[in-house]
């Protein structure tokens, strides 16, 4: 990238900076198609609950979702052998796991609030027609079934038509089935492991760091946010 950005993120009680990886990891691992009791259950949370917008990314269930999903450990299975092929052994295992929906998502980065964390995600829902797009790296990768990635949390990044320039909400009308389910595990950025496969570079700015009270990131040297049209990184404000 050309740029410089530096994401300042919480280590224990004070904040460090380090480098934002700028490449996406991702694959397809096999795994079953969840039972149909259990899609209709997710169907009746979105709409009863969740009352997902175009846009939209929130979390369901895990916990009553296990209890009708008897591949679930499999799926974890799939996601965590992916991960042993990256040199990540034992990540996983020991990182906070959610259940997921989104309807597409908006342009954004999620440095902000899980700076000190990567995602590491499994899709589950069947094929679609969508794909995350990264926008600052050009990375294009279509969801289906099995789809895995994992990603710093401040890549800017969306959920969109494939192959379509950007996000529409009129491409997730109330009319079209084109709900994502997925697990998300934030893996810890300062994993020597983690911070290996990403390509991130840790104290790169030490000195605003310690004059900082927030998680953030920054673009040549002033606090950025990520533009709602193009996905490109822009001075905050």
């Amino acid at each position: 990238m050309s740029h410089r950005l530096t994401s300042y993120f919480w280590s224990d009680t004070a904040l460090r900076s380090r480098s934002v990886g700028g490449v996406v990891l991702s694959g397809t691992v096999d795994v079953p198609q969840p039972p149909a009791r259990l899609l209709a259950d997710w169907e009746r949370e979105i709409v009863a609950t969740l009352f997902l917008e175009p846009g939209d990314v929130e979390p369901l269930s895990l916990a009553r979702a296990r209890m009708r999903w008897p591949d679930y450990k499999r799926c974890v299975e799939a996601a965590t052998e992916w991960t042993h092929t990256l040199g990540l052994n034992g990540v996983l295992a020991s990182s906070d796991i959610a259940l997921m929906a989104c309807r597409g998502a908006k342009y954004h980065h999620d440095g902000e609030q899980y700076g000190s964390a990567a995602f590491c995600n499994l899709f589950v829902s069947e094929d679609k027609g969508l794909e995350v797009y990264f926008p600052c790296i050009g990375h294009r990768i279509p969801l289906a079934r099995g789809t895995v990635l994992m990603f710093d949390t401040a890549q800017p990044h969306a959920v969109i038509r494939r192959g379509s320039g950007g996000f529409d909400a009129d491409d997730f009308a109330s009319d079209c089935d084109c709900t994502q389910l997925f697990l998300t595990w934030e893996l810890p950025i300062e994993n020597a492991d983690v911070a290996r496969a990403l390509r991130i570079d840790f104290d790169t700015d030490p000195s605003t760091a310690s004059r900082l009270s927030e998680e953030q990131v920054w673009l040549n040297g002033a606090r950025a946010s990520v533009c709602p049209e193009s996905g490109q990184w822009r001075a905050a404000g």
